[in-house]
């Protein structure tokens, strides 16, 4: 345990099996305190994360908006349509303009809409995410009557975007299942995570495919902590899965 906490993981869980009752009391307690931490702890780097985020995208705005204006400006120009200034006004104007759609992508880390709580019943809203994705096997394992406090929207967009990253990981197999009674397991059997990168997963901007944005997971994670829930990458996967998260969410 000592180990762990000095290197600031708090995932640890302490052997509560077998042991006197005052005994199996003070493991218990350690590992609710350890739980609590790492929970505070996620929360408080998302905060950053959201406030670095729009100080940034409040600077490249500012910075992109005139010279996308003055070069689409420049672009209807007479004496520069057709001689050799056209094609490189023509390239800043589409990289400022790609620029632009960027940053308003990264917006949305910090202009989340307030969730609006309500009772959810948690099947049929994962029966509607499976299926917007039928080409993969759905392994679902929650009870018709589990009803959870949530806002809709989010939750259900969460779920999206961890099976469309199962999707890009060529997974074939999605599976769900509650593990805790607030706690839900959602796996695949799609590319492992690489050792190097489980500690970056949640970061901002951080992404290991050509095309990816780096927003899905860390946009999810806010999500679900102002939800008063967390999203987390699962220490192990279960069997048969390759990856797994873990999504903590409140019970009705």
């Amino acid at each position: 345990m000592q180990e762990a906490i000095r290197n600031r993981d708090f995932t640890f869980r302490l052997p509560t099996d077998g042991l006197l009752p005052g005994e199996r009391a003070m493991q218990q307690t350690l590992n609710q305190l350890g739980e609590t931490i790492r929970q505070q702890v996620n929360q408080t780097q998302v905060e950053s994360w959201e406030r670095l985020t729009r100080v940034l995208t409040h600077e490249m705005m500012n910075a992109t908006a005139p010279i996308t204006s003055i070069s689409q400006s420049m672009l209807g120009r007479d004496d520069v349509k057709g001689t050799p200034l056209e094609p490189g006004i023509q390239a800043i104007y589409d990289t400022s303009r790609h620029l632009s759609e960027f940053v308003k992508t990264y917006r949305k880390m910090s202009e989340l809409e307030k969730p609006v709580i309500t009772d959810v019943a948690l099947r049929p809203l994962i029966d509607d995410v499976c299926k917007a994705y039928p080409e993969m096997t759905w392994e679902v394992s929650i009870p018709n009557d589990i009803i959870v406090r949530a806002d809709a929207g989010m939750l259900r967009q969460v779920l999206m975007n961890l099976a469309k990253n199962a999707e890009e990981a060529e997974a074939h197999k999605m599976v769900i299942e509650p593990i805790e009674e607030n706690k839900l397991y959602i796996g695949n059997d799609g590319q492992p995570i690489p050792a190097e990168n489980r500690q970056s997963l949640f970061v901002p901007f951080f992404t290991t495919k050509r095309s990816g944005s780096g927003i899905g997971l860390s946009l999810s994670r806010s999500m679900m902590i102002q939800q008063g829930g967390m999203l987390e990458l699962a220490e192990k996967p279960l069997s048969g899965c390759h990856v797994g998260f873990i999504l903590t969410i409140l019970i009705s």
